[in-house]
């Protein structure tokens, strides 16, 4: 086994695989691949398997959601297809099926221990706003204090390429943090995170990762299975997602979710960071995606990214979307890379008026209230991939 040691900077207190706090409160997603046979239908002794597990831990006083892929992999072998559709529609359609099976079955293994379940999907539009941010948080929360299992999905019944979540890894990452949750468990089809190739006979298992930057040198593949759409990168990132916003991360195969939960050294654990966080700048990071776009010179991108200034009118050359004040937008350089996100003052409209003019001509034609920043830095977050994985497999 391999343990990647933390960097001097990192913060020297990180939550130990036995070191999760009572009550505890778990997010455990599990993917398609573990949950569908090779048939492509449901494979309901995994699910047994899982609701067993989630049982024990409710006797054990947690808390816990379930975040569940397989509702399009469920549906595959009913309706006659051998992969993944890869046109919307059809995936759509396939969702639409695959819900219902997938909620049911859930339901009949949850209710062999006297628990309920109940099925909440989600787009990302959900979680663009504020408002509904909250909304979906309260609704979550009213569930546990009623006793019963929510098992979220996203709904790729409704969802198109532009709301979608892209993977329930991020999905899942995204509930913990909602939650505030002290352990997140990523359940896949591989026993943790390798140094190179699991295949590979020289390949080792990394039982510990303290600092995210250790991992430069470690090949990660970036493509989910044939009924899924994730992979390791995508659970690297709701890692990383998790562990910024102070919730540990157990990654494993699914045939060995009670020794992960139980502290016993199996995957790759991924210690909670601890200290403040702003939480409104982790939510524009990781829980939204801009709702318009704000093209930038060459200037502002430069102040933003390398001195973090404010975004004031007279650095904007375009203005693309329709959006009103007070939503997130991204901020691109002139070459179209987006390199940070905010809280926007203004509409796309009046914006389209005040692009490229300084702030004394603002006030000049149109008044005082045009005199203040576009996006004030203090709402805005500087975007970057925390992990730069090779492109070979894992």
């Amino acid at each position: 086994m391999v343990t990647v040691p933390a960097e001097p900077h990192q913060p020297a207190r990180l939550l130990a695989r036995t070191d999760i706090p009572g009550p505890r409160r778990a997010v455990v997603k599990i993917g398609s691949s573990s949950l569908t046979r090779a048939d492509g239908h449901l494979d309901e002794t995994a699910l047994r398997l899982i609701a067993d597990q989630v049982a024990e831990l409710l006797r054990q006083d947690w808390d816990v959601v379930l975040v569940s892929s397989g509702a399009i992999a469920a549906a595959l072998g009913p309706l006659g297809l051998e992969t993944r559709p890869r046109d919307v529609p059809t995936q759509q359609a396939c969702a639409a099926v695959g819900q219902t099976l997938l909620a049911t079955a859930w339901a009949a293994a949850f209710g062999a221990h006297g628990r309920r379940s109940g099925q909440l999907l989600l787009t990302e539009a959900d979680v663009i706003r504020p408002d509904t941010y909250r909304n979906v948080r309260s609704a979550l929360e009213a569930m546990l204090a009623m006793g019963v299992i929510p098992v979220i999905n996203e709904n790729d019944t409704t969802a198109t390429h532009e709301i979608r979540f892209g993977d329930n890894d991020r999905l899942a990452a995204l509930v913990a943090q909602l939650l505030g949750a002290d352990l997140l468990v990523l359940l896949t089809d591989v026993d943790g995170l390798y140094t190179k190739n699991p295949a590979d006979p020289d390949a080792e298992r990394i039982s510990v990762v303290d600092d995210f930057a250790a991992l430069v040198d470690v090949k990660v593949g970036s493509v989910g299975s044939k009924v899924g759409t994730g992979g390791m990168v995508t659970k690297l990132d709701a890692a990383h997602h998790a562990a910024t916003t102070g919730t540990a991360t157990v990654l494993t195969r699914a045939s060995r979710f009670g020794e992960a939960v139980s502290g016993k050294d199996v995957g790759t654990f991924f210690p909670a960071q601890t200290g403040r966080r702003r939480s409104r700048l982790v939510w524009l990071r990781y829980a939204t995606r801009g709702a318009g776009t704000l093209r930038l010179d060459e200037g502002a991108a430069a102040a933003i990214s390398s001195r973090r200034r404010s975004l004031l009118a007279v650095g904007i050359t375009a203005v693309d979307g329709a959006f009103s004040a007070g939503v997130p937008v991204d901020l691109a350089a002139p070459d179209g890379t987006v390199i940070a996100r905010g809280l926007v003052a203004y509409g796309s409209e009046d914006l389209r008026v005040m692009a490229g003019l300084t702030t004394a001509e603002l006030r000049e034609r149109l008044g005082e209230n045009y005199g203040r920043s576009v996006v004030h830095r203090d709402a805005m977050v500087i975007l970057g991939s925390p992990l730069r994985p090779t492109d070979a497999s894992a």
